[in-house]
């Protein structure tokens, strides 16, 4: 475990992950009271990337689960192997058969066959889903439960039982307990609200959109290579592409693409007509791709009247330079 929120920031930083204190604070806490965290947030902030660098930190395994709508306790718990339980009655044919021999009538047969239950509903026939990977795991280990908004209000009211106790009933089998209770992140995108009695299980945690400043430290550390006049100026254009009215604004995965895009393309500076045959990288709808070259063209009047280079006859593609 951690032993102070500076080892956290200290341990984040080896593994690539910029930690404020405020975040390093939440999961120090999370990992000594063991409670899960739920990290709440847009899109491309690096909440994933947090359960990651947890599990990264500690050497613990990963579990992932992914929700989306129509996923069950089901699918998430486990399922019996039925064609490995139809093999092995295949193989065990003649055993069967002498367990039935002598049987008078059907009901005695079935009788003897529900005696012999336990030989094929076994753990050895059970395919484990990643909650219960997780709980019956030999070491602890990080289980991340990956946008849980997008799961149904029903399979959320399904994980309180297991957040609150660490155990599953499996009817075949019994209770099953946690053999260490593992580190729970939970992630959302904020498409629907997460109820109260979720929330009250879990510490909370809100990344939002980095500062300029915490912006360029990330590409810094992410992508070494990249010319530094190269990353202030896409770092100014997400910034200001940000504050528009977008279907999908531009998170932190979308800046270290466009500028690994740019590094690999030899880059140093932006212009106009690069801009926009690379815009496609951080904008993901044609509505606001739209948006964003308006933008731009505005940013670029913005940047001339400030630097007094409007003289006549002045090319677009200064804008950026």
């Amino acid at each position: 475990m951690f032993s102070s929120i500076d080892d956290v920031i200290e341990r984040f930083a080896k593994n690539n992950y910029i930690a404020s204190r405020r975040i390093a604070t939440v999961m120090y806490l999370a990992t000594s009271l063991r409670k899960p965290v739920l990290v709440e947030g847009p899109a491309g902030v690096g909440k994933t990337d947090l359960a990651k660098v947890l599990a990264a930190s500690l050497g613990n395994e990963l579990i992932r689960l992914q929700c989306y709508e129509g996923l069950d306790e089901g699918k998430a718990l486990y399922e019996w192997e039925y064609a490995k339980q139809l093999l092995y009655t295949q193989i065990l044919k003649d055993k069967i058969s002498e367990v039935l021999t002598g049987a008078r009538g059907l009901k005695e047969a079935v009788d003897r066959i529900a005696k012999e239950d336990e030989v094929f509903f076994s753990e050895r026939f059970v395919l484990p889903r990643p909650l219960l990977k997780a709980i019956s795991s030999d070491r602890q280990c990080v289980l991340l439960i990956d946008e849980i908004d997008k799961s149904d209000s029903e399979f959320e009211a399904f994980l309180l039982e297991l957040l609150s106790d660490f155990q599953i009933s499996v009817p075949e089998l019994g209770t099953l307990k946690a053999k260490h209770i593992p580190l729970v992140v939970l992630t959302s995108n904020n498409a629907r609200e997460m109820s109260d009695a979720l929330k009250r299980r879990c510490l909370h945690l809100y990344i939002d959109f980095p500062s300029r400043e915490q912006e360029l430290e990330i590409i810094k550390l992410k992508v070494p290579e990249a010319a530094k006049k190269l990353a202030d100026e896409v770092v100014t254009v997400v910034q200001s592409l940000r504050k528009l009215d977008l279907k999908k604004t531009p998170g932190i995965s979308e800046t270290l693409d466009w500028v690994k895009a740019l590094t690999l393309l030899n880059v140093e500076s932006l212009d106009q007509e690069l801009v926009n045959e690379t815009l496609d990288t951080i904008v993901k709808y044609e509505g606001d791709v739209r948006k964003a070259q308006e933008e731009l063209k505005d940013y670029v009047r913005r940047v001339r009247a400030r630097r007094g280079t409007e003289a006549a006859g002045s090319s677009d593609k200064d804008l950026l330079n």
